[in-house]
């Protein structure tokens, strides 16, 4: 088959959803199909483009499996500001419906999501190379920046989703990494059987668990010390704050230390709140090559996600977590299939979501039976082995796309 895959972030980007998009593209080659990549210059990392794809606006690289064409993301450094961002997404996705349009014809056209403007673009590129249209949707917009109050404009609420359920309607199939994200989905689609749940993957042989005294616990100064981990987005969907509270609950544990290792629209301010707390350690975001090793240097990691987000988004960092090998919990809606996920593989502890009190309480019980915590972690691996391996993922991608052909 020929897949045109259209995706905000490709290696060499350290995005994470540009490592799982690399990634299955990978399998999708080793089975034998040619794939079209559309995608940005790498500028995730400091949200501006890397060296050495400075001062062109499209670029083309060809592979033994296709062509990655790589567009200007006309990225901004202020995070927080959701219309200059808005304008980067039209921009990027503007140029990657115009080089999208050219070429011979296609199978399938694979556009993922956020930015919702991608969902456009992967339906008009379809329409024109006579192509099935698959929205892949990461996360629900926008339910996501509705929720944690980045978008408050009632105007700017209708008209997203608006094109939201355009974009749900244009598609041939819609893929969700959840029940909880599919019945959101569902509830919004005119077709409901349309909309299909094939979870992200994570790296089982890059990822695997190993020993915590690594060189990022060298690097940084933590041999020897109880780490508890958050590793990710520092974002405004991230219910850090209960971090901090629990950190400073627990500043009385002389060798516990909390990191947080990440960058992202909230960082600036979650690091002027604490101010004061010397067992928290603010690490910069790491190159992806790093991740087994982050990953592996917690005793103990985090997912703390903003009360009401658990149904509209899936942080792909549960599974690499549970591939690492280490206990995790998860401060998010109770009830929800992150919570279902963790319960069933046997793999740490959810709290409710913002409770500062119960995610401290939480982090004390596990510390006290590390043998437990251990065996968390082991039942993780084992889970992730079993259902989340990339061949598994690019399997089922390819199904619906054979079915989609009938």
């Amino acid at each position: 088959m020929r897949i045109i895959y259209v995706v905000p972030h490709f290696a060499p980007d350290v995005a994470p959803t540009g490592a799982l998009a690399t990634q299955l593209v990978a399998e999708w080659a080793t089975r034998g199909h040619t794939i079209e990549v559309i995608t940005s210059f790498p500028w995730y990392r400091e949200h501006r483009i890397e060296a050495g794809y400075e001062g062109r606006l499209v670029r083309h690289e060809d592979t033994p499996w296709g062509r990655i064409s790589r567009l200007h993301p006309f990225p901004t450094t202020d995070k927080q500001n959701l219309s200059r961002r808005a304008l980067s997404f039209g921009g990027f996705s503007a140029m990657a419906t115009a080089v999208g349009l050219k070429g011979p014809d296609a199978d399938v056209v694979v556009a993922m999501s956020p930015p919702l403007t991608l969902g456009l673009t992967g339906w008009a590129i379809a329409k024109a190379r006579r192509a099935r249209f698959v929205f892949n949707v990461q996360d629900i917009f926008p339910d996501v920046a509705v929720e944690i109050g980045a978008i408050r404009n009632k105007l700017v609420i209708r008209g997203a989703a608006a094109l939201e359920k355009l974009c749900y309607r244009a598609a041939d199939a819609v893929t969700v990494l959840s029940q909880d994200l599919a019945r959101n989905v569902r509830a919004k689609s005119p077709d409901a059987g349309k909309v299909h749940v094939i979870p992200n993957f994570v790296d089982t042989t890059a990822i695997q668990p190993s020993d915590k005294d690594n060189r990022y616990r060298r690097e940084f100064g933590l041999i020897g010390k109880t780490v508890v981990m958050y590793a990710g987005n520092v974002g405004l969907s991230q219910s850090l704050d209960v971090v901090l509270e629990a950190a400073a609950a627990l500043s009385y544990e002389e060798d516990l230390v909390f990191v947080i290792n990440g960058h992202g629209a909230n960082r600036e301010t979650l690091e002027a709140k604490a101010r004061g707390l010397d067992n928290i350690r603010f690490i910069d975001f790491q190159p992806a090559e790093r991740l087994p090793e982050v990953l592996a240097a917690a005793d103990v990691h985090l997912i703390p996600l903003r009360s009401g987000l658990a149904s509209s988004s899936f942080p792909s960092k549960t599974y690499a977590i549970l591939a690492a090998g280490r206990p995790v919990i998860a401060s998010i809606d109770q009830g929800t299939e992150i919570a279902e996920v963790i319960d069933r593989a046997g793999a740490g502890v959810t709290t409710p979501p913002d409770d500062a009190e119960a995610l401290t309480k939480a982090i004390r019980r596990m510390l006290d039976s590390l043998a437990e915590a251990e065996a968390m972690g082991a039942n993780g691996r084992a889970y992730v082995e079993r259902y989340v391996s990339p061949a598994a993922v690019a399997e089922a991608y390819e199904g619906l796309f054979r079915r989609l052909q009938t």
